[in-house]
Parts: C-alpha cells; structure tokens; sequence
C-alpha cells in the first residue's frame, strides 16, 4: 500500500473533468485487485491523502461515488452540492448528493479536482466504485490469475495469445457482441461489458419479448435486485444452453430477465460471471477489447 502515499511527480493529462497526474513520467502501473465473493472487482485507493478507500471497478459508471455509509466514516469527504433528475437503473428522477475538488491516488496516478457522487449502494465490501474513466487514453490489462489490473501507454506484444473483438461505444460505454442458444437458434446480440452486474448476463425486454425467452429456455427462479439509489426490481432466472463469445462457449448459462416488464430494461447486459472468466485487455482508444480464458473458466456459475 505505500504506492499510494507516494510523492508524485510528472506529466499531468486532462481527462473526464479532472486532472490526472502520473507518477515519473510513467503511466504503466500494476495494481492489485481483490475478487470478492459476489464477483466485485475491488482496488484500493487514498482519498484526500486521509481516508483509504475501497472501490469497485465499473466498467459502467461513469463518475467516482461513494455509499452513504462509507462517507459517514470519512473524515475528509463533505458533499456540498445536489443535482435532480439523475438517472439509475430503477428510475429515472433521483436526487443526488456530490463533492467537489477531491483528490484521488490510485497506483502511481493522483486524480485532482475530483467530483464525487454519493449513492445509496456499491458492490459488496466495496466503499464506492469508478469507472474506466481513471484510466483514459492508456491501455488496461485486467489479470484474474494475479489479481492484477496493468496500465500501460502501448499494447503488449502477447496479443496474439488473445482472441480480439470489436467494440461498440455509446456514450462511453463498451458493448460487445455474443451468441444466445435459445432452442435449436443461435441469435447473435450486444452486451453492455458491466462489471457492477456480478451476475451472468441480463437480458433486455425487446430481446425477451422477439424470442419469447420465459416460453423457450427452462424458467429457475425470481431474483432481487437494487440500483446505487435503493430502487428494487424483480429478475426472473433461467438457463440458456450456450452462450459463445466467438470461439469461447459457456454452457448452461444462468440468465436473467424483466419478462412483462417492456421497458424496464433496455440494455442487455455481460455481468462479471462472465467476464471473470476471461483476461481482458482493453487498448487505449476503447475500439477493441481481447479476451483469454483463465482458471475461472469452468468454475461454477454464482447462484447469488
């Protein structure tokens, strides 16, 4: 943990509203993560030189926030604006707390005139979470055999060991796309790459209603889930026989999605049951993203 308390000096970028400042001159990192029980992705970080704090890496998210219970036990956070109508999963009117000119070391990289979200939820064990955003312009490695996330300025040389996908951006999300096996029908679709989703993959309405998924895959259960502002919504649960992310086929996925709720979910998802199973990385410009089967693998599916 003593990276985090390091003196910084070098080249200063500005990206996503704040700005980033690399340790010597260099952008290459390697910092250590923990993957938790429920399939949270979780790095440290010092806040304001004052509190340690555990975030969730969201590929989602495109803000830092922090749960209401962990900024009760922070000494240097103060939330001193509010903004309506904010957005989250369950509903589209939420009001929301935020912090401004916060500082952030992560690594060998300090984050400065940081805002700062604050939500109801994170990931469990987990303080707050961030997105990609922390690192932009630079290429992420993600390692699950060595817990490892890398930074680097380049791609490395062992790419060829990867398989490489195209990515789809829409408002700085990545999407990529997969094959459902829905009965004797393979049906290409995209995926929102969710880290924050600890899950399998959930499935959007219209791609529910088109293939009537309740009516063709066998139906396991109901699940609960809660966005960051505390607004629950129901999942069905079922298994799909196959899913492929191209040469790579998981077989008996558990899935979940909101059947009789058109319009509830717009967006399907790749949670990170899937995405552990795989070294990613992830190049600079978020165009392309490459994917290597790990020692997760074949382990067993979560049944949170």
């Amino acid at each position: 943990m003593q990276i985090l308390w390091r003196i910084l000096l070098g080249a200063t970028v500005l990206c996503a509203g704040f700005t980033a400042t690399y340790g010597q001159n260099n952008p290459a990192q390697t910092i250590p993560f923990r993957l938790t029980a429920y399939n949270n992705l979780v790095i440290p970080v010092w806040l304001n030189q004052q509190d340690t704090v555990l975030l969730m890496l969201h590929t989602a998210a495109s803000d830092v926030t922090i749960t209401e219970e962990a900024a009760r036990r922070m000494k240097s956070l103060r939330f001193n604006g509010q903004a309506d109508s904010v957005q989250s999963w369950g509903a589209n009117a939420n009001t929301a707390d935020f912090s401004k000119h916060n500082q952030l070391r992560v690594g060998n990289l300090l984050l400065n005139d940081l805002t700062i979200w604050k939500n109801q939820h994170s990931g469990q064990e987990t303080d707050g979470k961030a997105g990609l955003q922390l690192f932009e312009g630079q290429v992420i490695m993600v390692d699950f055999d060595r817990k490892q996330l890398k930074t680097r300025s380049k791609l490395p040389k062992n790419t060829k060991k990867y398989q490489k996908f195209k990515l789809e951006v829409q408002d700085d999300m990545l999407f990529l796309r997969a094959i459902c096996v829905i009965g004797s029908d393979s049906v290409a679709h995209t995926f929102l790459i969710h880290t924050g989703y600890g899950g399998t993959i959930l499935l959007d309405d219209d791609f529910v209603k088109r293939h009537q998924l309740g009516h063709r895959i066998p139906i396991t259960g109901e699940k609960k889930l809660s966005d960051a502002y505390g607004h629950v919504i129901t999942t069905k649960k079922g298994t799909l026989p196959g899913f492929l992310v191209g040469d790579f086929t998981l077989k008996d996925l558990p899935v979940g999605f909101f059947e009789g709720a058109i319009g509830q979910q717009s967006i399907s998802v790749l949670g990170s049951d899937v995405l552990k199973r795989f070294n990613w990385i992830i190049d600079a410009e978020r165009s392309y993203i490459y994917l290597k089967p790990n020692g997760l693998f074949k382990t067993r599916f979560a049944t949170f």
